[in-house]
């Protein structure tokens, strides 16, 4: 079992190694412009040439999907950290204050978890007026419930701890307790929550995309490729394979990764 866990972990490891490194090498170099289109180069197979072929304005598949990587990547990154930050710090003064505080934040909690998260996302890139980056705010909002109950749900826990009273018979304040007694203590459950939740607002990203509420064109997006490759699903496949591979390898790799972590 523990051999298995190695595995896991350096495999995830593995693969968002490639990932990420084909993002950020892609801030400097791409085979070919990805914005560029040829008419004369439309739904060329996968060849030596372009890896993953053509799409149906000429554009290198390959230069596309690590492009897209790069916003991917960026666009998850960001969700995790605004909805983690605001989460852990909401979920640590529900928890260990209670009374009012822990009431009003429950029902702030409910309130959001009781819409879908496609609504809760709709709703939010509408208030924000779109553009391009408007998904972030948006799935932040529907992410931060789970990272409210995981933190408040350890916090509960360990707020009875002989070392956290003592702190408090000591004198510490209520943010140091919270910061440098009960945080420190929780990151082993939180820090595997945000490794899959890496993966899980990739999805969201790249389903929100292909819902057109996501990244706009032109700019590479995986779920806006799969959208616009679906269309020539039969004549040109490669378009929709190329995304969607892009999209299992790094959702297997952060899943790999969490998993590994949970369990460790």
């Amino acid at each position: 079992m523990k051999h298995d866990n190695r595995f896991s972990y350096h495999f995830g490891a593995i693969l968002i190694g490639l990932i990420c490194a084909a993002a950020l090498i892609s801030i400097f170099y791409t085979p070919y412009d990805p914005y560029a289109m040829q008419s004369t180069q439309r739904f060329l197979p996968p060849s030596a040439q372009h890896w993953f072929g053509t799409d149906n304005f000429g554009r290198d598949n390959f230069s596309r999907a690590v492009t897209g990587a790069r916003y991917s990547l960026l666009v998850a990154s960001v969700t995790v950290g605004l909805s983690g930050f605001c989460g852990i710090i909401l979920g640590l003064l529900s928890g260990y204050t209670g009374g009012i505080v822990d009431e009003i934040i429950l029902r702030l909690t409910d309130a959001l978890s009781s819409f879908p998260a496609v609504l809760t996302a709709l709703v939010a890139v509408t208030v924000f007026s779109g553009g391009k980056f408007a998904i972030i705010p948006a799935l932040s909002l529907a992410f931060l419930p789970s990272f409210i109950r995981l933190t408040r749900s350890g916090t509960m826990r360990l707020k009875t701890r002989g070392f956290i009273q003592a702190a408090y018979v000591s004198g510490a304040s209520r943010a140091r307790i919270m910061f440098r007694h009960l945080l420190p203590n929780l990151l082993p459950t939180l820090i595997p929550a945000v490794v899959i939740g890496l993966s899980n607002a990739i999805l969201a990203e790249s389903g929100m995309s292909y819902l057109g509420l996501g990244i706009q064109p032109p700019t590479p997006s995986w779920g806006r490729m799969l959208f616009e490759g679906q269309s020539y699903l039969f004549q040109a496949p490669w378009e929709s394979l190329s995304a969607g591979l892009m999209m299992i390898i790094t959702v297997l790799g952060f899943h790999a990764l969490g998993e590994n972590l949970e369990h460790s």
